[in-house]
């Protein structure tokens, strides 16, 4: 089986986040979002033998994009969320060493 790595792309400029997406049995497809737009970041670790992935919340749009940490380009993605002060970074290595399951920023109220 093809690595996620080898058809799943994450890159970012100073404004925009883009996924570039090949799966090897579908039709390639693209999209992108605004750093400015992010209203919550969640951070959801993966089962045994599965990624962890990174759900990003925008305005305007209800599904999250959905970010897999195994994505080529995703650990510097992370570092950038962590840099912009749109996760905290001390929640992150709590999520990262198992001591939390599904852990959004700014916390869920509820």
């Amino acid at each position: 089986m093809q690595p996620l790595s080898d058809w799943y792309t994450v890159s970012f400029d100073k404004t925009h986040v883009r996924r570039h997406v090949r799966p090897p049995s579908g039709e390639p497809w693209q999209d992108s979002f605004a750093w400015s737009n992010i209203v919550r970041v969640c951070y959801e670790p993966g089962e045994f033998l599965t990624s962890d992935t990174f759900h990003v919340f925008i305005i305007d749009r209800e599904a999250s994009f959905a970010i897999p940490s195994e994505a080529e380009g995703a650990v510097e993605f992370w570092g950038e969320i962590i840099r912009r002060g749109l996760f905290d970074a001390e929640t992150s290595i709590k999520i990262s060493t198992g001591q939390l399951g599904l852990t959004c920023w700014p916390p869920i109220e509820g």
